[in-house]
This record gives structure tokens, C-alpha cells and sequence, in this order.
């Protein structure tokens, strides 16, 4: 049985997201710089091994796997996937931050863990004119230093590629969808690639929005030119600026978009997500990167919307 005092973490944790709030790990790797994860994502923080056992044919910052409560996991060094020096675990303590994205462990070599700090996802900001694939936002600590949130998703697919293709049943049952709207929000560039890719296979229609205070802003102009509202969003939970939670809250607040059905589809794949995207007004909730799964959603979605969209060749 959990403690009072665990509890009280949990429902604290948990209230982040009714608030537009997110509670960081700050980390720094081999450059000095302090870097952010959010703690929802990590499982446990571990010393890290000073040597490991290489995998074939991996990508340098792969360092091997390493046993993780009796499976192996593939430990990655951080600060060697973005092109900095690696991290020099076999010569001095280093640490794994071992975490889920998209229902898979991964083990992430880093210095040193710092602190734990809450911000407000306004007071995290993506930066303007910086086109670095893996930098998605940057904050500040308490002492005014910058925190730089990483684009985890996008290294991982770099790292260890990911899959976009759908099968070619879903395709062709995608043909019913082509003359409905989708709009996408994410931001980060690899997210949007890859959902983007899906609904091409499937013939739909879309449009992108790199950031819920963009997105939230479009729709509310369309809206007041008599545009038509988009039969399905789809959104990431954790973006600059605004939260998907929030974003959805948001949407349900606009009469044109109180019954459009909405998506929420993270790499935050454990369980307490689904709930609180139900609670924040979502029909759904999906893990990053699997796009028959995503396509599922989509069609489970629309179905709903549409109970006589998808009937059987040849039924009456």
C-alpha cells in the first residue's frame, strides 16, 4: 500500500496537469549546460555502470544494453547523440536516467542530476530563430540559468529510427476519410513528420500547428470567419507555451469545437495520462510512434462521429 506521503506526491503530480504546470528533472551533461526532462517520464535515476556491452552495427551513442529489473535496456549517451563530447562513465561517476517514451524503457547517460523544479508551460518558451533539430524549449532555474528541454523523440527516431508506414488495409479503409478534416498540433518537427506521414497513407486531409497558443489563436480567427471546425484534433500533452490538457480544456470552451473529437497522442505512455486527458475533455488518448495504432484511433474516432461512415462492401 502506498504511504500518505506518496499519496500526496501523486495527487500533487497530477493536479500539474489541470494547471498548465510541469515538474522537471534538471540534469547537466559532458558540455556543463543544464538540461530539463519531465519527471513523468522517468522511472528511476541509477549510477551508471563504467562499461557496457556494445551492440552491433549501433549508432555511436549507443553504448550497449544494461540490465534494468531482469531486462535489458538500451543505454544512450545523451550528450554523444547531439554531437558533444560523450560523457566519461568509465573513468568517473556518471548516472542513468532511466525512462518511457512511446511504452519503451530507455536508459539515458548524463553527469549529473541537479534538481527538481515546477514550471508553468507559459513560462517555458520555445526559442525564436534557432532551428536545432533536437532543442524544442528552453526555461530557467531558480537562479536565472537556462534549462534546455531536449527533443527526446526526435533523438531516439534519429538514434533508432522509428516506423511510418501503415498497412495496406488501413490505407484503403482510409479512402472513406479523405474528405475529413484533421488538425495536428506538436511541437516537435519529428512528431508532426511522422503523424503527418500516417494521414498521407491514409488519404486524409490536415493541417499543422507547431504550438497550442498557435493553434488555439488559428481556430479561434476561423471561427470568427465563419470557417468550418475540423472533425478531429489531434495533440501532444507536453508543448511551450500551453499544454495539450489545457489546449483541450480550451477547445471545449468553443462552441464550434464542444463535440469535435480530440486526440490527445503523447510519448507519456503510462496509464494516468488516459485518465487525465479524459478528465481534461478528450475522447482519446494515444502513445507515440505507432501508426496503425494512431490510424486506429483515428478511424475509432470518427466512427463514433459517423456511425454509418464505414460499412461493409456489398452491406445495405
Amino acid at each position: 500500500m502506498a504511504t500518505a506521503t506518496s499519496l500526496d506526491e501523486a495527487l500533487k503530480r497530477t493536479n500539474l496537469s489541470r494547471t498548465n504546470q510541469m515538474e522537471m528533472l534538471t540534469f547537466r551533461l559532458s558540455d556543463g549546460q543544464l538540461y530539463g526532462i519531465n519527471v513523468f517520464k522517468i522511472i528511476e535515476i541509477l549510477e551508471s555502470p563504467n562499461r557496457f556491452d556494445r551492440m552491433p552495427h549501433a549508432n555511436q551513442a549507443v553504448k550497449g544494453a544494461v540490465d534494468f529489473r531482469g531486462k535489458p535496456i538500451v543505454a544512450i549517451d545523451l550528450s554523444e547523440a547531439l554531437g558533444m563530447e560523450p560523457v566519461p562513465f568509465d573513468r568517473q561517476l556518471a548516472y542513468l536516467i532511466i525512462c518511457e517514451y512511446s511504452q519503451q524503457l530507455n536508459a539515458f547517460i548524463i553527469a549529473s542530476p541537479e534538481t527538481l523544479i515546477t514550471r508553468g508551460w507559459d513560462e517555458i518558451h520555445k526559442p525564436d530563430g534557432i532551428q536545432a533539430r533536437s532543442l524544442v524549449a528552453i526555461a530557467y532555474s531558480d537562479t536565472n540559468e537556462t534549462i534546455l528541454l531536449l527533443d527526446i523523440e526526435g533523438i531516439l527516431a534519429d538514434l533508432m529510427g522509428y516506423e511510418a508506414e501503415v498497412t495496406d488495409e488501413l490505407a484503403s479503409r482510409g479512402a472513406a476519410l479523405k474528405n475529413r478534416s484533421v488538425l495536428l498540433v506538436d511541437d516537435s518537427r519529428t512528431a508532426l513528420a511522422m503523424m503527418q506521414q500516417t494521414l498521407n497513407h491514409l488519404g486524409m486531409t490536415y493541417s499543422s500547428q507547431s504550438s497550442a497558443v498557435q493553434a488555439l489563436a488559428w481556430l479561434e480567427e476561423r471561427d470568427k470567419q465563419g470557417e468550418p471546425a475540423f472533425d478531429l484534433v489531434i495533440s501532444d500533452i507536453e508543448m511551450p507555451g500551453m499544454d495539450g490538457f489545457t489546449f483541450t480544456r480550451s477547445l471545449r470552451s468553443m462552441p464550434s469545437y464542444g463535440n469535435t473529437k480530440i486526440l490527445l497522442h503523447s510519448s507519456m505512455s503510462n496509464p494516468t495520462n488516459r485518465l487525465k486527458a479524459e478528465e481534461a475533455g478528450a475522447d482519446d488518448f494515444v502513445a507515440k510512434f505507432a501508426p496503425n495504432t494512431l490510424a486506429e484511433h483515428i478511424f475509432k474516432a470518427l466512427e463514433r462521429s459517423d456511425d454509418d461512415l464505414f460499412i461493409t462492401p456489398g452491406e445495405t
